[in-house]
C-alpha cells in the first residue's frame, strides 16, 4: 500500500536521538500560552504504541484532522511508514499483532453514541503491509464476518507470534439488551477466519488468563460477589485454584502470569498489602514475595520470556520498572540519561533477539510520548506523542502528599499546584475519583487536574479511605461509609490545604463524576461551610435508586453485585435504610443552597440519567442556583470530544463565577 500523507506526516515528526545526544522537546520554548480546552479534552494523535513479536515494528493507531483514526505500522530498520488498515466511516480503535506479519484490530465509531448498536465493536485481521484484509465479526446487527457483534479482541499482556489467537464472546441479555459480564473464548484464526469455541468450566468465567503458550490455563469466576480462579489441569480438566500458607491453610491468590506450566505469578496479601510471588502448581505452595512496595499494594504487570522473570511494571505513587534482568536494567539507565526528569516505561519485545525496545514516557507535566530504542546503536526515535497541543512549559507540578482524618487515618493524595496564582492563596477545587472502591489518578499528566490548574487552581485528589492500592485496611475503612467518614476525609483534605497555605477558605469547590458526583453533592449538602460550590458528572444521586432502578432507565450493575457487593461494601437496603435515606443527595435536597452544575448522559447504563432528572426536580424547588446539561448521545464516561471540550468549557465559567477570579466570596 503507497505511504499515505498521515504516515509521510508522521516520518516528519520523528525525533531521532543518541545516547550521546539531548533532547530538543526540552529546550526552552518561546512564552508560554494558556492552552484553550480543546487541547485538554481533544482525542488523542497517536495512542497505543505496540512492539510486533520481532520487535522490527511499531503499530499504533494515529488521529487525523478530517477523517477517521487509523492503524499505522512503522518500519524500525528504516523508519518507513504505511497505513495499515482505515475505514471511511469508522475508527481503529484497539488492535494487537498476532505475529509478525498480521495484526488484528477492532474497528467502531468515536463520534457515534454509546448504546448506539452501530458502536459495537467489528473484528478485523489484516496484514502489517495492508494487504490481505479479513473481517472476522459482525458489525452493529450487520450479518458479516464470521462471528457474531458481541466478539472483543482478548486484551493479554505481549503478542501471541501465531496465527491463532483467543477472543472474547460477551455474553448479552438480550431482553435488557446489556451484557451479563460473563464471558465466553474462541479461538480464532486470524488468516481463514475460523474460530471454534474453547474449553470452560462450568462456572461463568468473568475473565481470563492464558499461559505462556498462548492457551487459556486461569478462569476466573464470581460466586456469591467473590472471585473464584478456576485452573486447568491436564486433559482439559478445570479445578479451583486452592494455594497453601505456611501452615497449609487456603489462601486467596489473585493470578497474573505463568512462567512455565507449573509456575504461576500471583499476588497475595501479606501483612495488609498484596504482593508479588511464585506459586508453584505441583505443590500450590508459595514462595516468597518479589517486590515490596511500601505502603502500596502491588498493581501492575509481569515481563516473562521463555519461562525467565525479566522484571515488572507497578504503580505506587506513579508508575516504574523493576528489572531482575542484567541488560534491560543498564538499558533503563542509559534511557533515563537521554530522557531525564520523565518516567520512561520500558517494554522489550516478545523475542529475545529483536534490536528494539519501546519506551512510554511522560511526567507531571508532559502527556505521553512514544519512543523506539534501537539498542545495537543505542539510537532513540520519538515515534508520537498523544496530545501535541500541551506545551509542558506551561503544566504545573503534581506531587503526592499526606494528611490525617479526622480520626487519625493517614489519608494520600495528588496535589497540583498552578504555575502563577494571585494573591498568596489560590482557589481549591477537590478532585473526587469515581469507583469508589478502586486506586482513581496517578502522578502524572492527567487532562483534568492539568486543565484546573491552568486556570488558576489548587487540585487535590484525595485517595479517602475505600480507595484500593493502599492495603486492605485503607480499602476496608471504606466498606458502608458513602456520605459519611469516606466524605470527612475529602472535608478534612480541603482544611489541610487551607491550613497549609495552599488554599482560600473562602473559594473551594469540589467535582468529581460517577461515585465522585455523589460526593460532590455530598460535599455541598454535608459541608456548605467548607465548599461553595460542587461539579456532578453522571454522579449517583441516591443509593437506593442504584439498588432498584427505574422502569424507563436499565442499569447495567450485575445482579450478583447488587446481591452481594453492595449489602457489604454500600449498605443493605433493609438493614441500613435510615443510613441510606440520611447519606442520600436526593432525599436531602431540600438542604442544598450552594451552586451546581451537573452534566449526565441519556445513553448512560451505569448510572442511568434518571439519577439526575429527579435530584435536578427536588433541589431546584429549594435551590435556582443549578445549572444541568444533559447530552444525548453520552454515556458513563464523555467519550465523545465535543461533549468533553463542552462540558469542561461550562466547568471552566462555572468556577470562574463562584470561586475565580469573578466570584463574590460569601
Amino acid at each position: 500500500m503507497p505511504i499515505s500523507k498521515v504516515a509521510r506526516a508522521l516520518l516528519a515528526s520523528l525525533l531521532v536521538l543518541t545516547a550521546s545526544g539531548a533532547v530538543a522537546q526540552q529546550d526552552a520554548p518561546a512564552k508560554p500560552q494558556i492552552a484553550p480546552v480543546s487541547a485538554f479534552f481533544a482525542n488523542p494523535d497517536f495512542v497505543q504504541a505496540a512492539l510486533s513479536p520481532s520487535g522490527k515494528y511499531l503499530a499504533a493507531i494515529v488521529s487525523h484532522a478530517t477523517e477517521h483514526d487509523r492503524l499505522v505500522v512503522i518500519d524500525l530498520e528504516t523508519l518507513k511508514a504505511n497505513v495499515a488498515a482505515h475505514f471511511a466511516l469508522d475508527d481503529v480503535s484497539e488492535f494487537q499483532w498476532a505475529n509478525d506479519e498480521r495484526l488484528v484490530l477492532t474497528a467502531g465509531n468515536k463520534n457515534i453514541p454509546v448504546g448506539v448498536i452501530e458502536a459495537a465493536a467489528g473484528l478485523f485481521a489484516v496484514n502489517r503491509d495492508g494487504s490481505k484484509p479479513l473481517q472476522l465479526a459482525a458489525r452493529g446487527w450487520k450479518e458479516w464476518g464470521k462471528l457474531p457483534w458481541n466478539t472483543y479482541l482478548l486484551k493479554q499482556p505481549g503478542a501471541q507470534n501465531s496465527e491463532f489467537i483467543y477472543v472474547e464472546h460477551r455474553n448479552v441479555d438480550k431482553e435488557a439488551g446489556i451484557f451479563t459480564g460473563t464471558v465466553d473464548l474462541k479461538k480464532l484464526n486470524v488468516v481463514t477466519g475460523e474460530a471454534a469455541w474453547a474449553n470452560i468450566p462450568s462456572a461463568d468465567p468473568i475473565g481470563w488468563v492464558l499461559d505462556q503458550h498462548g492457551e487459556p490455563r486461569i478462569a476466573l469466576t464470581r460466586l456469591q460477589g467473590s472471585m473464584i480462579p478456576y485452573l486447568r489441569r491436564e486433559a482439559g480438566k478445570w479445578e479451583v485454584l486452592a494455594a497453601k500458607g505456611p501452615d497449609n491453610s487456603p489462601l486467596f491468590v489473585r493470578p497474573l502470569a505463568f512462567a512455565s506450566d507449573n509456575l504461576l505469578y500471583v499476588t497475595s496479601p501479606i501483612d495488609d498489602k498484596a504482593m508479588v510471588r511464585a506459586l508453584d502448581l505441583a505443590t500450590m505452595k508459595l514462595g516468597e514475595p518479589l517486590i515490596e512496595l511500601d505502603g502500596y499494594d502491588f498493581d501492575g504487570e509481569l515481563f516473562i520470556r521463555d519461562g525467565k522473570l525479566l522484571g515488572m511494571r507497578y504503580t505506587t505513587e506513579g508508575d516504574g520498572n523493576m528489572w531482575f534482568d542484567a541488560e534491560l536494567k543498564a538499558l533503563q539507565a542509559d534511557i533515563d540519561k537521554l530522557l531525564p526528569n520523565t518516567v520512561n516505561l520500558i517494554t522489550p519485545a516478545k523475542e529475545a533477539s529483536s534490536k528494539n525496545v519501546l519506551i512510554y514516557s511522560y511526567s507531571d507535566r508532559q502527556p505521553p510520548a512514544y519512543y523506539a530504542y534501537r539498542k545495537d546503536v543505542r539510537q532513540l526515535v520519538k515515534v508520537g506523542q498523544q496530545l501535541s497541543q500541551i506545551d509542558p512549559a506551561t503544566q504545573a507540578k503534581q506531587t503526592m502528599v499526606a494528611y490525617k482524618a479526622r480520626d487519625g487515618m493517614q489519608i494520600p493524595a495528588l496535589l497540583t499546584l498552578p504555575q502563577k496564582s494571585v494573591g498568596s492563596k489560590s482557589p481549591l477545587v477537590v478532585l473526587v475519583h469515581g469507583g469508589p472502591y478502586h486506586r482513581g489518578s496517578k502522578w502524572g499528566w492527567n487532562p483534568e487536574s492539568q486543565f484546573l490548574a491552568s486556570r488558576g487552581y489548587v487540585v487535590l485528589e484525595p485517595f479517602f479511605r475505600g480507595s484500593t492500592g493502599f492495603g486492605t485496611k485503607h480499602f476496608k475503612a471504606g466498606w458502608k461509609q458513602w456520605g459519611l467518614k469516606m466524605q470527612d476525609d475529602l472535608a478534612d483534605g480541603a482544611r489541610w490545604a487551607v491550613d497549609n497555605g495552599y488554599a482560600d477558605s473562602r473559594r473551594i469547590c469540589i467535582a468529581g463524576a460517577s461515585y465522585g458526583g455523589y460526593a460532590a453533592l455530598m460535599g455541598v449538602l454535608k459541608d456548605p461551610d467548607i465548599f461553595q460550590c460542587a461539579v456532578n458528572w453522571a454522579g449517583v444521586t441516591d443509593i437506593e435508586l442504584l439498588y432498584t432502578g427505574h422502569w424507563l432507565y436499565t442499569s447495567d450493575l450485575p445482579a450478583e453485585w447488587k446481591q452481594y457487593g453492595m449489602p457489604l461494601l454500600v449498605g443493605d437496603l433493609e438493614k441500613d435504610a435510615a443510613q441510606l435515606k440520611a447519606t442520600s443527595p436526593l432525599e436531602q435536597a431540600q438542604r442544598i443552597r450552594r451552586p451546581i452544575l451537573m452534566g449526565y448522559g441519556d445513553s448512560d447504563h451505569r448510572v442511568p440519567i434518571v439519577h439526575g432528572k429527579l435530584f435536578l426536580r427536588e433541589v431546584r424547588a429549594y435551590n435556582r442556583k443549578v445549572e444541568f446539561t444533559e447530552y444525548d448521545d453520552e454515556g458513563h464516561s464523555l467519550k465523545l470530544a465535543k461533549n468533553r471540550i463542552d462540558f469542561w468549557t461550562r466547568v471552566e465559567k462555572f468556577l470562574d463565577k463562584h470561586i475565580g477570579a469573578a466570584a463574590k466570596t460569601e
